[in-house]
């Protein structure tokens, strides 16, 4: 049985800011690309029987400065649909919603085509990814490029807990972090692994 790499892709603007950034596809800062470059040494040497990202540009810019190759873009893989949140910090939302809590309330409903996901919304997401990624780490490693919320969340499911359970699992930009198993059942090896981290395992 392989391992699960999850890289949250490097630094933006947003992710800088705070603001809730779900399908505004920006670019990463210069530090967020020097982030994802710096990721490659430690993912040096290894083969992937299956990578995975993200439809949008941040991630897919991350994949190729971390020298992932062979990379097929799916859709479950993008972020939480943060519907009229987006773009919105916590800060603000709380000036209106003081006791508003995004792993308990989900968001409301945005413009047209972002509808916003409840927790369990995403976790369904989230499953599908599991179910596509399942037969290929019976052959090896397998690597997902992709946002901190969702993959906050597969790792909850991946583990078996709760989608909002991912509020357990802060997760860093530019970062590796690896689930393995221990006795057959899947575990945290490695967590917010950076370009100055010892090699992931």
């Amino acid at each position: 049985m392989g391992d699960l790499l999850l890289v949250r892709h490097g630094e933006t603007e947003w992710s800088v800011s705070g603001q809730h950034t779900s399908w505004t596809d920006l670019p990463l800062t210069q530090h967020g690309e020097e982030q994802a470059k710096s990721l490659a040494p430690l993912l040096a040497g290894r083969t992937f029987a299956l990578a995975l990202t993200s439809p949008l540009g941040r991630a897919i810019r991350t994949a190729e400065l971390a020298g992932v190759y062979g990379v097929v873009a799916d859709p479950d893989l993008h972020e939480w649909d943060y519907g009229a949140y987006e773009g919105i910090t916590t800060v603000e939302i709380h000036r209106t919603r003081p006791d508003w809590f995004l792993w308990n309330d989900g968001v409301p409903p945005g413009p047209d085509g972002h509808p916003g996901e409840s927790p369990a919304e995403v976790g369904e997401r989230a499953d599908r990814v599991l179910a596509r990624v399942g037969p290929a780490l019976a052959d090896g490693d397998v690597i997902l490029v992709a946002h901190a919320h969702f993959l906050r969340v597969l790792t909850a499911r991946r583990l078996g807990l709760s989608p909002a359970d991912g509020r357990l699992f802060q997760l860093a930009t530019g970062t590796v972090s690896r689930l393995s198993t221990e006795h057959g059942h899947p575990v945290i090896a490695e967590w917010n692994a950076t370009g100055t981290s010892a090699a992931v395992r």
